[in-house]
């Protein structure tokens, strides 16, 4: 199988060409960064540490995409969207865990899975997939006598918040209560509340350090408080899910696609 890396100069840009690389029954096929960046020209596999491997970096994702059996995305939301408008023009699969986009970037996902399969996941981690599940189990099982608070942390880089995965989770329970998550989300706290509102999900955010994702969903009733957590100590785990779901492609048919799926763990 024939893998694309787009931003493959960036942390996890390094660690899923590292991953490709080192996986048996695919191959790189190529590599791209930003326009204007140091990175272009360079050997993909020297900048992963590596050592060379014949893929140069190239700032036109067209014609890497178009090369490409599937291509893996972790970018930023403006990029993510050009790139899953030109694997749709290409016939080309795509894997994406881009996070923070906007609703005319969600709609992007949408119309590129028209033409090709697209798994898209907020959070590639094995881990994360069991969880999300998990928690959408819990909540149903629990009435909304129990408050759900969801805490992530991250490390100070990153741009948004609450993260994609503590969002994933939040949209987990809310399915699990037949609730529309964006009635009962509640994101900011701050001043004086008032009493927490019944059925709330509630989100709080920590940014420091070198985090690299910490989730913790908490199902607080009278008398008991139970805790499901998931902790990430490299960036490994969504790069070795993300070259998974791209095996996982192969011969599905057209649709958007989740982790979920890639596991047998679909409804």
């Amino acid at each position: 199988m024939k893998i694309a890396v787009v931003g493959s100069s960036g942390r996890m840009g390094q660690m899923l060409v590292r991953e490709v690389m080192s996986r048996e029954g695919c191959v790189l096929s190529g590599a791209t960064d930003r326009k204007g960046s140091d990175f272009i020209g360079r050997d993909a596999g020297e900048v992963a540490g590596l050592g060379a491997c014949g893929v140069i970096i190239q700032d036109d994702p067209a014609p890497v995409i178009a090369a490409a059996d599937v291509v893996i995305d972790f970018t930023r939301p403006e990029a993510t969207e050009e790139h899953l408008r030109l694997a749709a023009q290409a016939g080309c699969a795509f894997v994406g865990g881009t996070t923070g986009l906007n609703d005319a970037q969600k709609q992007a996902i949408e119309l590129a899975a028209r033409h090709i399969p697209v798994v898209f996941a907020a959070n590639m981690s094995v881990g994360v997939t069991l969880l999300s599940a998990l928690t959408k189990k819990i909540a149903q099982v629990l009435d909304d006598d129990y408050d759900i608070e969801i805490v992530e942390m991250h490390h100070r880089h990153k741009v948004d918040a609450p993260s994609g995965t503590a969002l994933l989770l939040g949209q987990s329970a809310a399915e699990g209560r037949n609730v529309v998550h964006d009635d009962v989300k509640q994101a900011v706290r701050d001043g004086h509340t008032g009493p927490r509102p019944k059925g709330e999900i509630g989100y709080a955010t920590l940014r420091g350090g070198d985090v690299i994702g910490d989730h913790t969903v908490i199902f607080a009733g009278e008398g008991e408080r139970i805790e499901v957590t998931h902790k990430a100590s490299s960036r490994h785990i969504y790069a070795s899910g993300a070259v998974r779901a791209a095996f996982w492609t192969k011969g599905r048919k057209n649709g958007v696609y989740d982790m979920a799926d890639v596991l047998g763990l679909g409804d």
